[in-house]
C-alpha cells in the first residue's frame, strides 16, 4: 500500500536508484530538485531533504520568485516511487506554466495508478489549505498525466508555449465537494 511521506534521507539509496531510471539531469516533476542541490553525497542529500521540508513553513522567508510548498514522496515499503508537491500559492511563473501541483512517478512504478492516488490525496490537502481552484499543467504529449488530471475533474483551460515547453493547463474546482479519483 503506497503512502505519502515527507522527504527523508533514510530513502537516499532508493531515491538515487529512481534518479538513474529517469536519467541524471532529467527534470523530476514535483520533486523539488534544483541544479544547486547536491544529492550525490549523504550530507548534501540530507540538506536537500531538509530544504524541501522547510519549504512548507510559511514563517520562513523565501528568496524572491519562490513560493511555499509542501513536498511528499510516494513510497511503498521503504521504496521511493515518486514525488508530489503542493505550492501554497501561485506566482506569475506558476500561473503561466507550473501550477499548484507537480508530480512524477519513477519509470518502473508507472501504470499502477500511483499518480492518480497521490493527486487525490494532495487535492484534499489543497482543500484543507483553503485553495478552492487548483491549477495543474502537463506537457501536451504527456497523455498519462492528462488522464490523471481529468480523472480528478480537471478542465482544460488552454494550451500554450511556456518555459516548460508546450503545455496544457487544467483547473480543478475544489469548492464543490471532495476530489474525484
Amino acid at each position: 500500500m503506497p503512502e505519502l511521506i515527507a522527504p527523508t534521507p533514510r530513502l537516499r539509496d532508493s531515491w538515487l536508484a529512481a534518479r538513474e531510471e529517469w536519467g541524471r539531469g532529467v527534470h523530476q516533476a514535483g520533486g523539488g530538485l534544483e541544479e544547486f542541490d547536491d544529492v550525490d553525497t549523504a550530507a548534501g542529500f540530507a540538506a536537500w531533504t531538509e530544504r524541501l521540508r522547510r519549504m512548507s513553513d510559511e514563517s520562513v522567508p523565501l528568496a524572491e520568485g519562490w513560493v511555499h510548498a509542501t513536498y511528499w514522496w510516494i513510497v511503498e515499503r521503504d521504496a521511493y516511487l515518486g514525488a508530489i508537491s503542493l505550492r501554497h500559492r501561485l506566482n506569475d511563473f506558476l500561473l503561466r506554466a507550473g501550477g499548484h501541483i507537480g508530480y512524477g512517478v519513477r519509470p518502473s512504478a508507472r501504470g499502477r495508478g500511483l499518480a492518480t492516488w497521490a493527486l487525490g490525496a494532495v487535492l484534499g490537502h489543497a482543500r484543507a489549505r483553503g485553495i478552492d481552484r487548483v491549477l495543474i499543467s502537463c506537457t501536451v504529449d504527456n497523455t498519462a498525466s492528462a488522464r490523471v488530471i481529468e480523472r480528478h475533474g480537471g478542465v482544460a483551460e488552454d494550451e500554450r508555449d511556456s518555459e516548460l515547453g508546450r503545455i496544457r493547463r487544467y483547473w480543478i474546482d475544489l469548492a464543490g465537494g471532495p476530489p474525484r479519483g
